[in-house]
């Protein structure tokens, strides 16, 4: 970690450049109610904003950091490739899209969505080649991937020449992920979080709510500080500006090692997945 941004750490990446440890997502934020969310986020104090083609949801992320009085370089903002833009050509011209959506010539950090294994003859590699051109022409900040799993990257270092910055997973405390994370951290790659409170299923957890009436927070902020104690990079989504505000509030408490450890030992494996298995994930559309 190099610096804050208030109270929010900034780790630095493979590249050099930093990201901000604590962002907002906007994954499932309706278009018509992004441009809100995104605004009531910033003003609360979030400075990094996590989108996708795929959300559908680019140009109001854009409207909102306007509407918030705030300069596009004053904001971190991630987006991914669409999973119908693999093909070089066809990335090239979604990346272009984000980019008029975003109404900015650069994206902060800009990403493989899932790799996709079984879908274009198995080449996601010819897409991550495009990414390092979108790198090397500074209209991508950074790049990375997301749902890799420990052979896809592999693959990447057996066949390419950059190292993906970040790598978004799932991960959680019924769905660790560990042997990916640990991957990650061996080879500079840094972990993103997503799905960081199991769709509020570990929320209901005994220990989850021990560990919350310990500290005098809410649960969803225990959860979240977990994963800031591991490292992970986290974006939870609200559209509740009550509860954006107490998922940025997770840095004036402390858990114990003990506490993190009983939250770690709720790992259930794969069967703690909330979202589908990186290596058949094959929808396109």
């Amino acid at each position: 970690m190099n610096t804050t941004i208030g109270n929010v750490p900034l780790i630095t990446l493979n590249d050099g450049n930093h990201i901000p440890q604590l962002g907002f997502g906007v994954f499932k934020i309706p278009p018509q109610e992004t441009a809100e969310a995104v605004r009531a986020a910033l003003e609360i104090g979030y400075r990094h904003i996590d989108t996708a083609q795929g959300y559908g949801n680019e140009r109001e992320v854009a409207q909102g950091i306007r509407d918030a009085g705030l300069d596009r370089s004053e904001v971190f903002v991630t987006s991914k490739l669409g999973n119908s833009a693999h093909r070089p050509d066809d990335a090239r011209r979604a990346f272009g899209q984000t980019l008029e959506r975003l109404g900015s010539d650069y994206v902060d950090l800009f990403l493989i969505h899932w790799p996709l294994p079984t879908c274009y003859d198995g080449d996601f590699v010819s897409t991550w080649t495009t990414l390092e051109d979108f790198k090397a022409d500074g209209r991508a900040r950074s790049i990375g991937v997301s749902n890799f799993q420990i052979h896809h990257l592999q693959e990447l270092a057996r066949e390419t020449a950059t190292t993906p910055a970040v790598n978004q997973i799932e991960a959680h405390p019924y769905f660790t992920n560990d042997t990916v994370r640990a991957y990650n951290t061996e080879h500079d790659i840094v972990t993103e979080a997503w799905s960081p409170i199991a769709r509020g299923t570990v929320l209901r957890e005994p220990t989850v709510l021990r560990v919350a009436r310990a500290a005098g927070v809410h649960p969803a902020q225990v959860v979240l500080r977990w994963h800031i104690e591991r490292g992970d990079v986290v974006f939870p989504k609200s559209v509740n500006p009550a509860r954006m505000r107490e998922n940025f509030e997770i840095f004036d408490f402390e858990i114990t090692d003990e506490e993190l450890q009983a939250l770690t030992e709720l790992d259930r494996g794969a069967d703690g997945r909330t979202g589908p298995d990186p290596d058949t994930f094959d929808r396109i559309g």
